[in-house]
């Protein structure tokens, strides 16, 4: 049986809602707009996530990055891997 290559896959649901955001400092990255603001979420496992969300919809998905996927996500950003073509 060979595996969908093409599903979705969330490893992170059993965490999503074990993180307690209700004290959460979130940061917008623009000050103004809708934007997408972000979190430093400490857990019981030792390890400190980045929460994610939409400004305009607080109460909406939440997506949830490791320390090593949060510096790769930087990473490509500080390199240009997310700007749009010219």
């Amino acid at each position: 049986m060979s595996k969908d290559s093409s599903a979705i896959v969330d490893d992170k649901a059993g965490l999503r809602g074990a993180l307690d955001l209700s004290d959460a400092e979130w940061r917008r990255v623009q000050p103004e707009g809708d934007t997408v603001e972000y979190t430093f979420v400490p857990h019981t496992d030792g390890v400190t996530y980045v929460a994610l969300r939409q400004s305009s919809d607080p109460g909406g998905v939440v997506l949830v990055f490791t320390p090593s996927e949060w510096d790769a996500f930087l990473a490509g950003v500080r390199d240009g891997e997310f700007d749009r073509p010219e």
